[in-house]
C-alpha cells in the first residue's frame, strides 16, 4: 500500500517546509527545470501539494493523498488521484513525467517506471529527483528516520540503483545533476547545480524512452 497517513495527518506541516527552507527549495526546483523544455506537456507523478508542479509549469499530478491533492488543486495543477504502479492515463500520453522524492515512497519502484515508460511518449522524458542515499543528506535522513513524520516510511535509493531500475524497464540516454551541497543549516542562497553526481545530495536523472 502507498504511504498515505503521514502525508493526509500533517499536510500542511509538510508545505510549510518549503516556505521554511526557501533556498533549498529554489535550489532544487532550478536544477528540475534544466530538463524541461517549453511547450511539452507533462505530468507529476507525487504531485504533493503542487509546489514543484505549479511553477514548472505542470498542469496535471497524480498522488494517492487526496488532501494534498485539494491543497495542488489550489495551486491550479489538475488533481488526479492514483498510484504510481498504475497510473491512470492511456499510452503514450505525455512529452514528460516528473517524479520529485516520490521513489522513496513507492512500493514498486521498477514496475512504477514501467508505467512511467507506459505513458511517455516515444522519445520522451521522464526527470526523476532524489536524495542519494550515499550522500550527506542521504546518510542523516537514514541515521535519524525513526524521528521523522515523513521520511521513516521512506527507502532511499543510490545513483546506480536508480539507473539500473530505469535500464530495466527500457530507458536510456541518461543525463544527471546534482545540487544541495553541504548541511541544511549551510544553505542561505540558492544554489547552482552541476554536471555529475556524487557531491551533491540532491541528484536530478533525466531519462529517454
Amino acid at each position: 500500500m502507498p504511504v498515505i497517513e503521514p502525508f493526509e495527518e500533517y499536510c500542511s506541516e509538510y508545505d510549510q517546509w518549503f516556505d521554511e527552507n526557501r533556498f533549498i527549495y529554489l535550489s532544487e526546483l532550478a536544477a528540475l527545470r534544466h530538463f524541461i523544455r517549453a511547450g511539452e506537456v507533462g505530468v507529476e507523478i507525487g504531485v504533493g501539494t503542487g509546489r514543484f508542479a505549479a511553477p514548472l509549469g505542470i498542469r496535471v499530478g497524480v498522488d494517492p493523498s487526496l488532501r494534498m491533492g485539494e491543497v495542488a488543486s489550489e495551486r491550479g495543477v489538475f488533481f488526479v488521484s492514483g498510484v504510481a504502479e498504475s497510473l491512470p492515463f492511456g499510452g503514450e500520453e505525455f512529452d514528460f513525467v516528473l517524479m520529485m522524492v516520490t521513489i522513496c515512497f513507492v512500493d514498486d519502484i521498477k514496475k512504477s517506471f514501467g508505467e512511467v515508460y507506459r505513458v511517455l511518449k516515444v522519445n520522451g522524458s521522464l526527470i526523476v529527483g532524489f536524495i542519494d542515499k550515499y550522500s550527506f543528506l542521504g546518510r542523516t535522513y537514514i541515521h535519524k528516520k525513526e524521528k521523522s513524520k515523513f521520511y521513516r516510511y521512506a527507502r532511499f535509493y543510490s545513483v546506480d540503483e536508480v539507473l539500473a531500475g530505469l535500464r530495466c524497464v527500457g530507458f536510456h540516454d541518461f543525463k544527471m545533476i546534482q545540487t544541495i551541497f553541504g548541511g541544511l543549516e549551510d544553505i542561505t542562497a540558492v544554489q547552482p547545480f552541476r554536471a555529475g553526481y556524487g557531491d551533491g545530495s540532491f541528484v536530478v536523472v533525466r531519462a529517454l524512452k
